[in-house]
């Protein structure tokens, strides 16, 4: 088991939640700080310039109600507004203020800004609105010149009558409550920051304190799993994990007594299936893998392990072709074929059985498997051998016997059509000779009861004698050309056996030659042996028929080779042969291109030659 980094464990998920929980609690007490500190700034800033302007109000009311009294004219009136605004302006700091009659001229104001507007009508929305609907007014806004927040209140002013006869515009810059609140926020951020890495270092301490008795038992229960119960972990406390850890003390003492009753059985079980041949798996009762061995795995052609918890179906490629597992393990036993997977001949036998406990409830089955291929091959090879060998003899003794009946029945009388019979009769006989030689030859082949004579010979001289030989008796209609290096190559062979072989060879390239057809005889060095390769321009031979040509009884066009007389162990007698000479026998064709046999034959050194 792979040791879990400090990124994945659960000490850093204690410290994640405990810093978590400490951050979200510091947000929500500093967000309602915050806005609780916001409110009251606002309401104390607001509270300082309503009590300014309700006395401002008040000595303006008056101020207007003497100028209607007395008749005062418009300078008069204007001037005492001015010079009240300029009293209490004194106590109001950067307020500016501006006082406005009832015809929205201005009458006064403390702001130099304002100065050159006296006496003008001004345009304000927010002062025209309070004239017009008695209403009071107050606003805060971001003013885009000054770029500041500011604080605007529009106070109606009233006569004893209750009628409007001027408004109040007030506009305070409210910025530096909000300096203030900045510059609090940056203050307790950085006591926010600082109670966070103080809690980090408590957290990591707390989360050690909680995981080291997890962490001890882990490394335990690694421990117990590679079979070790020596050890105990330590039991720091009586709470929930120090009563965890008696109770995995207590687990570790059941599980060594378990553990080497269970190994012990496990060993017997083991060494029986690791000594076993054939392979045995395991299966729950929905066929799932539950065991498998060695032998299994290595017939199957996969790892054992990985196979854990398949199902036997898929394994043994049955799905599809068995419904069910109880089907499968009814029928007994059963070849599979598994040359799909190998891309060669390969079959495996399987036989089922249960497994039934002491109820003889079934808990399971077991597979027994094993390799077949050769056997079924063998057994495959003896039935054909036998289809071979009777068709072969059957068809020259059916032409005998009809030709012999006819000869009974008055035929031999007739001295134009008896000497045909029997010469068909003769020449059968000679086939059905032939064939027999040939087939006991193989047969002391297989048997090792072939010997070879072997000794050192000139191949290049040996081949141009059997073609010399061959050449006389060939068609005139098919041509040889040679293409034979003029060096000496000294080869170890029986001459007989392989004047068989080149026989066998250039005789095959003759009889399928169409008329006019050429036959190339080459020899060529490679390395420590002789490539020898003979040629010819006949039919050709389909690509997946090409490798089936060296086995007995094996025709690629039947009609024309029992025209021509062959029995079809030729090529086969040819290739038992080459391999006895310690050689390889292979052939390359296409379809209407003709065909090369080629085979090899090891050199004998220079050392060698001195030796013998």
């Amino acid at each position: 088991m792979n040791k879990v980094g400090f990124f994945r464990s659960i000490q850093l998920k204690f410290i994640i939640i405990y810093i978590l929980l400490l951050v979200l609690a510091m947000q929500v007490i500093g967000a309602f700080f915050i806005k609780e500190l916001e409110d009251r700034l606002l309401t104390n800033f607001k509270s300082s310039i309503e009590e300014r302007m309700q006395l401002l109000s008040y000595n303006l009311e008056q101020a207007f109600e003497k100028e209607r009294n007395e008749d005062a004219d418009e300078m008069s009136l204007q001037a005492e507004v001015q010079q009240i605004i300029e009293d209490i302006s004194t106590n109001v700091g950067s307020t500016s203020i501006q006082v406005i009659n009832h015809q929205g001229r201005i009458l006064g104001t403390n702001d130099p800004n304002y100065q050159g507007d006296i006496g003008k009508k001004t345009t304000n929305d927010t002062i025209e609105n309070a004239l017009l609907f008695n209403t009071f007014k107050d606003d805060m806004f971001f003013d885009q010149e000054t770029e500041e927040r500011v604080y605007i209140q529009a106070r109606p002013i009233m006569n004893d009558e209750e009628i409007v006869v001027g408004v109040i515009y007030v506009k305070a810059s409210i910025q530096v409550v909000y300096d203030q609140l900045q510059d609090i926020s940056e203050i307790f951020l950085q006591g926010s920051v600082l109670a966070i890495s103080v809690s980090i270092f408590l957290g990591v301490l707390v989360a050690r304190s909680i995981t080291k008795p997890i962490v001890e038992m882990r490394k335990q229960a690694q421990k117990m799993a590679n079979g070790d119960f020596n050890q105990k972990v330590n039991v720091y406390g009586k709470d929930e994990i120090g009563q965890l850890a008696e109770t995995f003390n207590n687990l570790n003492i059941r599980l060594k007594h378990s553990y080497a009753t269970i190994e012990e059985e496990r060993k017997k079980l083991s060494s029986v299936l690791t000594n076993m041949s054939d392979g045995v798996i395991a299966t729950d009762t929905s066929g799932a893998i539950t065991l498998m061995n060695d032998a299994a795995g290595r017939l199957i052609g996969k790892n054992p392990d990985e196979l854990i918890g398949e199902y036997l179906l898929d394994v043994l490629q049955l799905e599809g072709k068995v419904v069910d597992i109880s089907e499968l393990h009814d029928s007994g036993s059963m070849i599979i074929d598994f040359s799909e997977n190998t891309n060669e001949p390969f079959l495996i036998r399987a036989n089922f059985s249960t497994v039934s406990d002491d109820e003889e409830e079934i808990t399971g089955f077991i597979t027994v498997i094993s390799d077949v291929t050769e056997q079924e091959k063998v057994e495959q090879e003896r039935r054909e051998f036998v289809s071979n060998v009777s068709h072969e003899l059957r068809t020259p003794l059916t032409t005998m016997k009809s030709y012999i009946e006819a000869l009974t029945d008055g035929a031999w009388q007739d001295k134009d059509i008896a000497p045909r019979f029997l010469s068909v009769a003769q020449n059968e006989t000679d086939r059905m000779i032939r064939m027999v030689n040939d087939l006991l030859q193989l047969s002391k082949m297989d048997a090792d009861e072939y010997p070879l004579n072997r000794e050192q010979v000139d191949f290049i001289s040996f081949f141009h004698q059997v073609i010399d030989r061959l050449e006389m008796n060939k068609p005139e209609h098919i041509t040889f050309i040679r293409e034979i290096p003029k060096n000496k190559y000294i080869v170890w062979i029986d001459k007989d056996k392989m004047t068989q072989v080149l026989d066998n060879i250039i005789s095959n390239a003759v009889k399928y030659s169409p008329e006019g057809g050429i036959i190339r005889l080459k020899v060529e060095k490679k390395r420590n042996f002789l490539v020898i390769s003979v040629q010819d321009q006949g039919i050709g031979i389909a690509y997946d028929k090409l490798e089936k040509i060296f086995e007995r009884f094996y025709r690629a066009d039947k009609a024309r080779s029992r025209k021509l007389g062959g029995t079809g162990l030729g090529l086969a007698i040819t290739k038992e042969l080459v391999e006895a000479h310690h050689g390889k026998i292979w052939a390359r064709s296409k379809e209407g291109k003709g065909t090369t046999i080629l085979f090899t034959l090891p050199l004998i050194s220079r050392k060698r030659r001195e030796t013998r």
